[in-house]
């Protein structure tokens, strides 16, 4: 099993883990600052925190328009996390497409206790209804939260994910700075104790995702 250990260290001197405007050219996937891992871990999937994430105090609109408390709704369910937005053509679609593939490989009883939740960061433009069509392409029990950019930034900035407000390239395109990691939660513990980046496979999610809901290191 593909796995390394973050060092608790680097957790709390990174500012950020890794920025990709998605869709918007090679400099944007550089990383803004790099987190120090063991060596010879770099090719792992699962990056396993010496020192646990506490779960952001969120509460932001689902797609139904209603309030949705993050910390009281996911309490004591195996959880996936990922801030992105909906009009990114290549990462953060391609990252819930992976577990959503992986999902529907588990047990009917244990995708009944994941919770996969994408909070936006595009907050302006991807509104309830919008969330909603767009995750209803990927599964429709993802959860999709939006809110007030500046309480989503400081959330993600607690997990060590850094975001950027939407801007526009050379071209006029909007584009939306963010980090590109999956946050897994435990049942147990309800921290945040195991990272995904972007290159994460529908295999890594597929052999971690029984373990991850059990509250297992991957």
């Amino acid at each position: 099993m593909r796995k390394n250990t973050l060092l608790a260290a680097a957790v709390l001197t990174a500012a950020t883990l890794t920025l990709s405007a998605c869709g918007s050219g090679d400099d944007a996937k550089k990383p803004v600052a790099e987190v120090s891992v063991e060596s010879g871990s770099s090719d792992k999937a699962a990056t396993v925190l010496d020192k646990p994430f506490t779960k952001p105090d969120l509460v932001l609109t689902d797609t139904h328009g209603k309030k949705y408390d993050l910390v009281e709704q996911t309490k004591g369910r195996p959880t996936l996390i990922y801030f992105g937005y909906t009009h990114c053509p290549d990462v953060c679609p391609l990252t819930m497409s992976n577990i959503a593939v992986a999902k529907k490989q588990l047990p009917k009883a244990e995708q009944d206790e994941l919770r996969v939740v994408f909070v936006t960061t595009d907050p302006e433009r991807d509104t309830p209804s919008a969330l909603a069509g767009w995750l209803k392409a990927q599964d429709t029990d993802f959860i999709g939260l939006t809110g007030d950019f500046s309480t989503i930034q400081a959330g993600a900035r607690q997990l060590g994910i850094s975001i950027e407000p939407p801007t526009k390239d050379k071209n006029g395109k909007v584009v939306s700075m963010h980090g590109t990691q999956v946050v897994a939660f435990s049942p147990k513990t309800d921290a945040g104790y195991v990272l995904y980046g972007e290159d994460a496979t529908v295999d890594d999610y597929t052999k971690d995702l029984p373990k991850l809901i059990k509250g297992e290191t991957p």
